[in-house]
């Protein structure tokens, strides 16, 4: 299945009411990466932001890209060396470091004064800068503001509870003009408790709407996801989010 929408999907799925409760600590996050129970990490990189990545840059150079829960996405790399300035959010100091020795990139790391604890790191080259903390204390961090955000695998790990706050966390860190990619699942949620947690069209709606003009640029099937979480059905569906 491979379709292209100019608004949000219309079809008929369970709420996801079944997920409403379930909660994922942010030390179940950093276990997984110990662990090395990452599934959600793409080694080849996304390949639907491959095909709509003209779509997304619209042919602009150094733009501010935002990575939230960032892991150690390859796709940081492709924006810097496309002349873009990075910076992404990632509980897991281990999926930073991971990120860095990968792409064979050297780097400093420094405290964050204004959020205890927390670290960023940053490459030699300064073009890429990634945050060691809660996605919701990197605001007080001062980040300045971003011209787009690569949303895959960030919306569905936050916790179902937390979305609200999520969505005005990331909103806050735009400027003018921006564009919003976003990546969320379809699936039966009575048969999968999530990580990925299920995103209902109405609520991307509820979400993003009140700011946001919001197009599905395309929907496809998902086997292997399926497969793993062992549901019936999974389609990936891509949004394009822009300013209002």
């Amino acid at each position: 299945m491979n379709e292209s929408r100019t608004s949000l999907d219309t079809e008929e799925y369970p709420d996801g009411e079944a997920q409403k409760s379930h909660v994922m600590t942010l030390e179940e996050w950093q276990d997984k990466w110990v662990k090395r129970d990452i599934g959600f990490h793409q080694a080849e990189g996304h390949q639907l932001l491959k095909k709509h990545l003209n779509t997304f840059l619209q042919g602009k150079r150094g733009l501010r890209v935002f990575f939230p829960l960032c892991g150690k996405a390859v796709e940081m790399k492709w924006f810097a060396d496309l002349g873009h300035t990075v910076a992404g959010v990632e509980i897991s100091e281990l999926g930073i470091r991971e990120f860095f020795t990968e792409q064979k990139l050297s780097y400093s790391e420094e405290p964050i004064p204004e959020i205890p604890g927390a670290k960023v790191f940053k490459s030699s080259s300064g073009n890429i800068s990634l945050y060691c903390c809660s996605i919701f204390d990197l605001p007080r961090a001062n980040i300045g503001k971003f011209d787009r955000i690569w949303d895959r695998g960030a919306l569905v790990a936050v916790n179902p509870s937390d979305r609200g706050r999520y969505t005005d966390a990331v909103l806050s860190l735009l400027r003018r003009g921006f564009l919003y990619l976003l990546s969320v699942f379809s699936y039966d949620p009575t048969k999968h408790r999530g990580p990925p947690f299920y995103v209902p069209d109405s609520e991307i709606q509820t979400l993003f709407g009140t700011r946001c003009n919001i197009r599905c640029l395309e929907k496809v099937d998902d086997i292997e996801r399926q497969n793993r979480m062992r549901v019936d059905y999974c389609f990936e569906k891509l949004y394009l989010l822009t300013e209002k």
